[in-house]
């Protein structure tokens, strides 16, 4: 899919955000841990969260390509940043795939414009990469639900105002039978674990939710009952594609960095720019992070066209996630003691990429889909 004038001008409006705002940011978010809510509240008027919704409903109604582009380059200024946008697109994709009118009516527009915070509820202390182990509960009450059970590592859970949490609802049907339910966060029984502190990306606030016997109306439920595990599996994909190109983003903002270091700094009499291994180092960084962006863009196009999309997210996801922790440690070794050093962006990228081989996915897990994608033939 080759970008378009749309591609270039939303590409270029992010990259001036980026710069502008986000960047010089960085590093005090980075040291505080504070959720940037004048950010995002930039960002929605520039139309930033929800790229593919539909105008109608507050988005901009672009492709996935366009997300990608969005993601990679909010993430060069500050993946924090970029991980918010990530969420609200996919509770985005959620509500306008699988809400009802009342449903995106109530909170489709006041999450595209940050005025309601979300959080996506999957993982439990036994379901990580397996999410088929959840034990999070909703029975019936009535014309309503009782929901019990506690979430870990939830982005947005020490801030956000809406849930949406999967949950089983048939406790003997496996996989078909788990629910999606939007919760309020303000609802009696709701309590909030302690905010957790990161090794990177510390401006995303993560933390556990804990629902003990939550009422839920009965029109809480987000699409049919029992289809929540193969809701939420839906929106995977996508969510690979924006690790992907925040993982791009950071792997970029490290080579910028390195440009930048590389002429300046003298040793042996000479700028080290002139060194042969470095410059192999440096000639490393820019072809894998080409080919990172190639394959996120690929996964993107596949997102609009359904073919092969499966394998090409988590080759997308898994090659650039592993570009950027192996990039961002490159990074740090050409600029030696410097880049040990808090203070100095390539330290903060390197911690911040590490996360981008773990979260929507392991890496592990991505080379097991692979391989069984490639095994069906």
């Amino acid at each position: 899919m080759r970008e378009t004038d749309e591609h270039r001008q939303i590409r270029a409006t992010t990259q001036r955000f980026a710069d502008d705002v986000i960047r010089p940011a960085a590093e005090s978010l980075d040291q505080e841990e504070r959720f940037p809510t004048e950010i995002y509240a930039q960002m929605a008027e520039l139309g930033l969260f929800g790229i593919t919704a539909p105008e109608d409903a507050g988005g901009i109604g672009m492709d996935a390509l366009a997300y990608a582009i969005v993601m990679e380059e909010l993430s060069r200024g500050y993946s924090s940043v970029a991980d918010q946008c990530g969420l609200v697109e996919l509770i985005a994709t959620l509500l306008t795939r699988h809400g009802t009118p009342a449903q995106k009516a109530e909170h489709l527009g006041s999450v595209l414009a940050a005025d309601k915070r979300v959080a996506y509820c999957i993982t439990e202390a036994e379901a990580g990469t397996d999410v088929s182990g959840i034990k999070t509960l909703a029975k019936r009450d009535g014309d309503g639900w009782r929901l019990s059970g506690s979430k870990i590592w939830i982005h947005n859970a020490p801030v956000a105002e809406l849930g949406f949490v999967l949950a089983r609802t048939d406790p003997e049907a496996g996989k078909r039978g788990m629910s999606i339910f939007i919760v309020d966060l303000a609802e009696e029984g709701v309590s909030r674990g302690v905010k957790e502190h990161k090794m990177g990306q510390r401006a995303s606030q993560v933390g556990a939710l804990h629902f003990d016997s939550v009422a839920l109306p009965g029109d809480a439920l987000l699409g049919e009952e029992g289809r929540g595990f193969h809701i939420m599996m839906s929106v995977l994909d996508k969510g690979r594609v924006g690790i992907a190109a925040l993982a791009v983003g950071i792997a970029q903002a490290a080579l910028e960095a390195v440009l930048g270091y590389m002429p300046t700094r003298k040793q042996f009499g000479q700028p080290i720019a002139g060194f042969q291994g470095l410059q192999w180092m440096l000639a490393d960084m820019a072809k894998d992070i080409a080919a990172a962006r190639l394959l996120t863009h690929d996964a993107a196009a596949r997102l609009e066209s359904g073919d092969g999309v499966t394998m090409a997210c988590s080759m997308a996801k898994c090659f650039a996630g592993d570009a950027a922790v192996q990039h961002t440690a490159n990074a740090v070794q050409i600029f030696g003691g410097s880049g040990y050093i808090r203070g100095f962006e390539v330290e903060r990228l390197y911690r911040d990429a590490k996360i981008t081989q773990i979260y929507e996915g392991t890496n592990q897990i991505q080379r097991s889909i692979i391989a069984r994608e490639l095994l069906r033939g």
